[in-house]
């Protein structure tokens, strides 16, 4: 049976196992080598888990680089006391920068037109060092990045900013995951086009990197010298095509879930045959059933695509979720588990006995990725670090 961790206020919580994180860095480092800096991605709010718990074992395991979307994300991890290097991955927005510079970020050059904003900031701050940045190119994501045709143009707006330094060059895979296309490989030809074509400018690229978890695990050409592990630093594999590649994934690294999402039972309910169960009558008992509440519903990670769909873990059996998933509230059919009780736990995500269900597993039956599921999981529940 799943143990229970003291709660206050609503009976949910989840557990973050800081321990299989950094089996799962160990993990990375032993694939890549360790000649490689990692660069761990601890985005929106670390998937969802708690970004600067995670954040500070990650830097005294000795992470080099952490990756944030904007400068609010950076700022929490330094007012925690972070000091290691922060990349904003997302570019920034005209007026943000000299936050950025005085907050030691690093920011992403996502625009030529970034480098004259970039460098009136570094004027305005009198600093001796020049400010560094990294430079994203778009091989083929179409989302951000200057385009290859642009590498010229940097070059000169860059020629025209003494007081900023290249430290470091960068692309993004849109199907790193998928190796029956060819996308990939055309993004990473491209890539390396442009990094070629700012060497003969005269322009050093600093530090090479591309590879998101599909690639660290897959696609050995493109570690360069720094990788940015995401989902499977949190230890969860991406969806591979074809699914055999994802066997051999796996054996080659072995990760370890981190995240365990657990509530108690806080009602039970015999229905008879015939009876609706939540919103919209979209589950009716067949049976004679009998039906838990649990306190957790979509405002704490259990999506409303799961309504009828899928299982949670009870007493080490799989019971099925039942009924429009609400916010707060999530029933489950707990017929078949004769001895359930008021208080019981409840394992939404995690190991329970001999099964667990984990959130990839989740991800597949509704159609969705690991990284949406872990985003998902609610500010409000509890966050117990073990």
């Amino acid at each position: 049976m799943a143990k229970a961790m003291h709660t206050e206020g609503r009976p949910v919580w989840a557990e973050i196992s800081l321990t299989a994180i950094l089996h799962n860095l160990r993990v990375i480092r032993k694939h890549i080598g360790r000649q490689r800096k990692i660069l761990a991605v601890v985005k929106s709010h670390a998937y969802g888990l708690g970004p600067v718990p995670v954040s500070k074992a990650l830097a005294k395991a000795g992470t080099e680089w952490f990756g944030v979307t904007c400068a609010n994300e950076g700022i929490e991890l330094r007012e925690a006391g972070i000091r290691k290097r922060i990349l904003v991955l997302t570019g920034f927005w005209p007026g943000e920068e000299k936050r950025l510079l005085q907050n030691n970020l690093t920011p992403t050059v996502t625009r030529v037109d970034d480098l004259r904003h970039l460098e009136r900031a570094a004027k305005s701050m009198r600093a001796k060092a020049r400010a560094r940045f990294h430079l994203k190119i778009n091989t083929g994501m179409n989302r951000l990045g200057i385009s290859p045709s642009e590498i010229d143009a940097f070059a000169s707006a860059l020629a025209a900013s003494p007081r900023l330094l290249l430290e470091g060059t960068y692309t993004h895979f849109a199907s790193a995951e998928d190796f029956t296309s060819e996308q990939t490989a055309r993004q990473e030809e491209l890539f390396r086009d442009c990094l070629d074509r700012l060497h003969a400018l005269g322009v050093s690229p600093g530090i090479v990197h591309m590879a998101n978890s599909g690639a660290i695990c897959a696609r050995p050409t493109t570690w360069a010298d720094m990788v940015r592990p995401g989902a499977i630093l949190y230890g969860y594999h991406q969806g591979f095509d074809p699914p055999e590649k994802k066997l051999e994934v796996m054996k080659q690294m072995p990760l370890e879930p981190c995240l365990s999402l657990r509530a108690r039972i806080i009602s039970l309910r015999d229905a008879p045959a015939g009876q609706a169960v939540g919103y919209g009558a979209r589950f009716v008992t067949a049976r004679p059933s009998r039906i838990a509440v649990i306190n957790a519903g979509y405002a704490d990670g259990i999506v409303r695509q799961r309504t009828n769909r899928g299982c949670v873990l009870l007493r080490g059996r799989r019971v099925p979720l039942v009924g429009t998933i609400s916010m707060d509230l999530t029933m489950v059919d707990v017929t078949d588990v004769r001895d359930a009780a008021l208080g019981d736990v409840v394992t939404i995500y995690g190991k329970d006995g001999n099964d667990s269900i984990e959130v990839s597993e989740v991800a597949r039956e509704i159609g969705t990725v690991t990284s949406d599921l872990l985003c998902s999981l609610g500010r409000r529940v509890p966050k117990h670090y073990v």
